[in-house]
This record gives C-alpha cells, structure tokens and sequence, in this order.
C-alpha cells in the first residue's frame, strides 16, 4: 500500500565525518546540450534537509533544464546526482518520485472536474471489494489527514474547478507530500498569488522545514528570497555562478552575479527623442490583474524598449493596445485624438502594428509564399476592381521589400517556412511597412534567430526610427534592451515600476525595478 502521510526525514540532523551536514541532494559538474545548444555547463547545486534553497538566474540561465533533469524529465549528458551522498540515477519523473522528489510547476496540472481527494490520489486510488471498486471514502479520509498536517482548512470532496489558483497550488504541494516526498521543487510558485495567499503558502513552507523537507525556491522575486530563503544559488547563460547565504549577501551583489555578462555598446550616440512629437499616449490602462493602471508615451523617431521579468504583463500591454484582447479600463490616443481600438484592424487602421513573439503562429502563414506573406495584411490595396488580385503590382512590391530588408530567399515564390528565423522576421516587418505603420510594436525581435540576423534588425530599428517611426520593443534580453532603447520602461506582476533614460539605464537598475513589487512609478 502507497504510504500516504509524510513524516519527519530521518537524518534530519546527520552529520557527515568533517560534521557538515549531509546534503538530501547533490548535483556534481552537470551537463545538458541540446541540438546546437549547451544548456548546461558543469553546474552544481546543494540542498540541506530543511533548507528552502532558492534558485535563481535571468530568463535563459538554465534553471527550469537543472530542474527538470532533477525530477527525471531530462536525462543529464555528464556529472552526478547524489542522494544522501550516494550516486542515483534518474531516468524518468516516476523514478524521481520514487526517490522522494516532487516538482510544483508554475502551470499547475490538476483536473478541475474532479475533487481535490481524487486529484490526489488519482491513479493510485485505494480500493475496496476485492479491488473492483474504489474506495472514495478512504481516499477523503487520507486527503484529509494531510491537509489537516498542513493546517489546511479545506474539504478533500470540493472539485479542484471552484478552488481558486492559491488552494489549487496547495492541492498540489499536498499531493506531492502524499508521496512522502523529501525534496520539493516549487517553481514561480507565488506567480498568481496575492499577499495574503503568498503569507499562507509561505506558513506551510516553514512547516515543511520544520518537518526535514528540502525545498528548491525558483523565483525572480526579490522580497521573497529574503523572507523564506536560506541560500541563494545564481546560474548565468548555463552555467553555475556561486551559492551564498541569503541573510548576509546585499541583493545588489546577487543581482550582479545574475546579470554579470560583458555588454556590447550601443551603435553610435542616443538621439534625443524628448522634443519629438506625441504619437502614441496610454492612460490607465488596466485588463485584470495581467495590466494594472499602465501610462506611457512614446515619441516620433523613437524606440521605448519595455523589459521585465517572464509574466510581468508586456506582452499583455501591447496585445492590449493593438486589440487583440480587451480591457477593462484605460484609454488609448493616438497623434493626440482619443483612438477606440476594439480589435487589430481598428488598431491598423491608425496605424499600429504589432509583431508577435510568435511569429510563426500569429505574424505569418508559413505554408505560403514570401511574397503572400508581405502583402496579406494589405491584400485590400491591391484588389483590382475590387474583384481580383493584382498579382504583378504584388510581385514588385515584395520584391522591393526582399531588396530594401536583405530578405535572403531564393525567390518570393519560396515557402516562408523554408526561410531562417531572421528573414522571417524581415516579412513580418515588411508586412506592418506596407501597410505604412508609424507606430510599432516589436515583441522579442530576435528570439530564435542567430547572432548575425540580430546584428541586422538592430539596423533595420534604428533605421526605421530614423525614417520616424515610433517602436516599442519587448525584450528580456538586458543587453539587447540596453543596446537599442533610447528610453526604457520596466514592468512588474502588471505594473509599470520605474523609468530609465538611455544614459541612466543599467542591467542593475533594470533588475531591481523588475523585482520591484509595491512601489509603482506613475508616467
């Protein structure tokens, strides 16, 4: 029978011969490559029974893939895991499981139509009558107990669809313990929570390590780690910077570990934007608790870089003003007139354009042609007769665009998925051109492309914002955000945090606004 009440870790307190405490777990001089990629670089990491060890690093550094290796998702190219100082191996996450480690993801995986007991135990349910029937009333009974040793006042019969996201994060933490678990990966795990349920999960983290269990802490929030953390490991581009005690270590310093990459300087000398037109002006725009109270400006001729952590509401903006999802609250002007914008053809038809993150799923259609793609989003203009397609005047006009971008295609009768990353970008900018966009919002420009097509549509912005168009562009990349803003606004959990020129902007500052979870800068 499947143990199913979690109990203090033996050896809590063991001590290995030199008296240091003997780690639940050690990761020794782990690797991970992927096609092209080398995602891990001989890392390590220690966790101490009772210990909440907090992981942290920019977007890219190479947690969530340690993790992962951790609970058996991936399998580690080199180096060790040991486990009360003993090598173990860990193929698969039932392995893991086996061992004792558990991970909450931040995308919680229960299913809503069944109750809070039966999301628990689901796939190991006890059974009754010679094992033909399952035993609901044992499996409530066993919920029970554990929510009881988690002070957690819930009924185990509630589906799991009318908790809200904090008691459904709990439903999960008590599922893992359900397994006796002795290591606990919480990933983001304050993501969706507010003060009240973020002081509660916390209450039940120190119960946990009050009870042995070690506790691996990712999370960008910087508040946070100085509540409930002991150590504080900081990876960077995949690989392993340094572990420190948390109580003695100024958030600065980590803050410098995180973001410690040499920067390439900016490409010639910021223009001064401030004098120059209006064009585009936010106010208060709010849509949920993704968007609260947002303001901004953004001038001709220049490029407002947006930066912030994963889920700190950029994207969200930008879908916001283009229509693409309504709001709430909030108004939208555009070259000083208050714009209505119900959806992106309102949005275009003053102007703005929008390049997705995703460009393959909402900027092209990949299984058509170059010169399909550049002309869909004007197909209107050159309708002749209002009936057909001018298919010359299409012709010339994409081949002016693959000439004026240095789209590399063997011809614009070529599939777009045939193209690389970076020339598909270019359609998806010669698209929003054509349709003669002032005002643009670039959300990861160069996500997925190499070095040299990064290189180009660095270029290709500050040529636009010189011809005057107004840019926004989304990036977690720092460097890059440094490198091509002439102004930059930071977000956090929804909210504008601060306002940084060019010349004041730095990696740090742009990190401490980002983590930067009460204090908002009005614009």
């Amino acid at each position: 029978m499947q143990q199913t009440e979690f109990t203090a870790v033996s050896g809590t307190n063991a001590a290995t011969s030199n008296g240091a405490v003997q780690p639940l777990i050690s990761l020794r001089n782990v690797s991970k490559r992927f096609p092209g990629v080398l995602a891990l670089d001989n890392c390590q990491l220690d966790l101490l029974p009772g210990e909440v060890h907090a992981l942290m690093g920019e977007n890219g550094a190479g947690k969530s893939t340690l993790m992962k290796i951790l609970s058996g998702v991936y399998q580690k190219d080199a180096g060790e895991i040991l486990m009360d100082g003993k090598p173990v191996e860990i193929p698969d996450p039932r392995s893991a499981q086996r061992l004792g480690i558990a991970i909450i993801h931040q995308e919680l995986n229960l299913m809503n139509h069944l109750s809070a007991a039966q999301n628990m135990f689901i796939g190991r349910e006890p059974r009754r009558g010679f094992g033909l029937l399952l035993d609901e009333q044992a499996i409530n009974r066993r919920t029970a107990a554990i929510f009881e040793r988690l002070r957690l006042d819930l009924d185990p019969r509630t589906p799991v669809g009318q908790l809200t996201v904090a008691r459904q994060q709990m439903v999960e933490i008590a599922r893992a313990l359900s397994f006796d678990s002795r290591v606990l990966i919480m990933d983001e795990p304050t993501a969706a929570l507010n003060n009240a349920e973020i002081d509660d999960l916390f209450r039940i983290i120190r119960d946990l390590q009050a009870l042995g269990v070690g506790i691996v802490y990712i999370s960008h929030k910087m508040d946070e780690l100085r509540q409930i953390s002991n150590r504080v490991t900081v990876m960077r581009d995949g690989k392993y910077i340094a572990t420190v005690p948390t109580a003695e270590t100024p958030m600065d310093t980590i803050i410098s570990m995180m973001v410690g990459r040499q920067l390439e300087g900016a490409s010639g000398e910021v223009p001064d934007t401030s004098a120059n037109d209006v064009v585009l002006e936010v106010k208060g725009l709010s849509r949920g608790s993704a968007i609260k109270d947002v303001s901004f400006k953004l001038r001709k001729g220049e490029i407002l870089g947006f930066a912030g952590l994963m889920g700190a509401g950029r994207t969200e903006v930008a879908r916001a003003v283009f229509g693409a999802d309504p709001i709430d609250a909030g108004e939208i002007h555009v070259h000083g007139g208050r714009a209505m914008i119900k959806s992106p053809a309102d949005a275009v038809a003053h102007g703005i354009g929008y390049l997705s993150e995703d460009r393959k799923h909402f900027g092209l259609a990949t299984s058509l042609d170059v010169k399909t793609n550049v002309a869909m989003s004007s197909l209107g203009s050159f309708a002749k007769n209002g009936i057909f397609l001018d298919q010359a005047a299409i012709r010339r006009t994409a081949e002016g665009y693959v000439r004026q971008l240095g789209i590399k295609t063997p011809s614009i009768d070529q599939p777009a998925r045939l193209l690389s990353g970076g020339n598909q970008q270019k359609i998806v900018i010669a698209k929003w051109l054509l349709r003669d966009c002032d005002i643009l919002f670039f959300d990861e420009p160069t996500r997925g492309i190499d070095i040299g097509a990064k290189s180009e549509i660095y270029k290709l912005l500050n040529a636009l914002a010189e011809q005057g168009k107004a840019i926004v562009m989304i990036s977690s990349e720092l460097p890059e955000v440094l490198r091509m803003s002439h102004r930059v606004l930071v977000m956090c959990e929804g909210r504008i945090t601060g306002e940084l020129s060019a010349a004041e902007a730095t990696q740090e500052k742009i990190m401490q606004l980002a983590t930067q979870r009460e204090s908002v800068v009005t614009q």
